[in-house]
């Protein structure tokens, strides 16, 4: 038996992507429920002085070889967006939206797999829209609570608060105190939160 964990995610990470997936079956095998926790990739690397992969080209490429790797070790249904890098602001913010709505899982699902599974643009907000009509949500009511200055101090918060708890990147796991980087640590994470 594990108890439950902070997850930190951002959709424009398909490392959180993949995290995300392990995290769904983990729920599933061990009935509980991971603490999503909404943040913001790119000012995290700004409050802790990093970069972001596409930044580094050697290291974007590294990163897509890598990914499919995983996905196919993990048989995950993957697919590298083509459209990365993915401006993922109004996404986050969506998704403190759909916290506060009580549909937060439901559209963290469609969203990841928008991404990472359909490889869609969901920078373009006929695309973003399309997809909160499928989940009859009302795009403009939606976005306009995305745009909110409450939603906007909130995801600024959280992502401050979770650089103050030494949290640097995506995906990102809090268990007992202590910080996991990658999804290649949930093993580490999983361990830890069956002490």
């Amino acid at each position: 038996m594990i108890k439950s964990f902070d997850f930190f995610f951002d959709f424009a990470s398909p490392y959180t992507f993949l995290a995300h997936k392990k995290i769904r079956k983990l729920e599933k095998e061990n009935s509980i429920k991971i603490k999503y926790k909404p943040i913001l990739l790119g000012g995290l690397l700004k409050s802790s002085g990093g970069k972001a992969n596409a930044d580094i080209p050697t290291k974007g490429k590294y990163m897509i070889r890598d990914c499919k790797l995983w996905a196919e070790k993990e048989k995950i249904l993957f697919k590298f967006n083509s459209y990365f890098p993915i401006s993922s602001l109004i996404l986050m913010r969506c998704a403190l939206v759909s916290k506060k709505k009580g549909f937060m899982q439901n559209f963290v699902n469609k969203v990841f797999d928008s991404l990472w599974v359909d490889g869609l643009n969901l920078n373009d907000n006929l695309i973003l829209e399309k997809l909160l009509k499928n989940l009859e949500i009302n795009p403009k009511n939606f976005l306009m609570d995305a745009s909110s200055q409450d939603i906007k101090d909130e995801l600024k918060k959280r992502t401050d608060e979770a650089f103050s708890k030494g949290i640097f990147g995506a995906p990102s796991f809090i268990v007992n105190n202590k910080v996991f980087w990658g999804q290649d640590r949930i093993e580490f994470v999983v361990n830890e939160a069956k002490k």
